[in-house]
């Protein structure tokens, strides 16, 4: 059985931990930056939520859409999409004793590419800046994938 002092000692493992706790920083951002469009553009998805600015029918002018507070959302939602495979692959990657150089490229990429996706939804810059960004981190973990099962897992 592997002791934790072993994974601190683990070079790959620290440099995962270390990209894994940026892009999951990142990904916490989102629900701050969703909650923050919906306070201040008065948008709320629950009646309850609405309670402090109404009562009845006042209130529920406050439960609809805006374009802007659902462009940060459907962000936040490819982050989850993306980042919870890239954690379970990625896991798994680094203990299986990859070269530390191409597992930092691999964790650089995908975190790069993360962040640029975000900056491509949020702003929003024209297409194909987004497709590109998530086809690289999609294609991260999907080489990590690879390497992972053509090296260490029995098939």
């Amino acid at each position: 059985m592997v002791e934790l002092t072993q994974l601190m000692d683990n070079e790959v493992f620290m440099a995962f931990a270390s990209y894994t706790t940026i892009v999951l920083s990142k990904m916490m951002f989102m629900s701050t930056a969703t909650a923050f469009y919906r306070l201040t553009r008065k948008v709320f998805a629950n009646p309850e939520d609405c309670a402090g600015f109404g009562k009845g029918e006042n209130a529920k002018k406050y439960l609809r859409t805006d374009d802007r507070v659902e462009r940060v959302r459907r962000a936040h939602l490819n982050d989850l999409e993306n980042i919870v495979p890239f954690l379970g692959i990625g896991l798994l990657y680094s203990l299986s004793g990859p070269d530390l150089s191409t597992a930092i490229l691999h964790f650089r990429l995908f975190v790069g590419a993360r962040i640029y996706h975000t900056i491509a939804y949020l702003i929003p810059l024209p297409q194909p800046n987004r497709a590109l960004a998530f086809f690289l981190g999609y294609g991260v973990t999907l080489s990590m994938a690879y390497r992972l099962l053509r090296s260490r897992l029995y098939l």
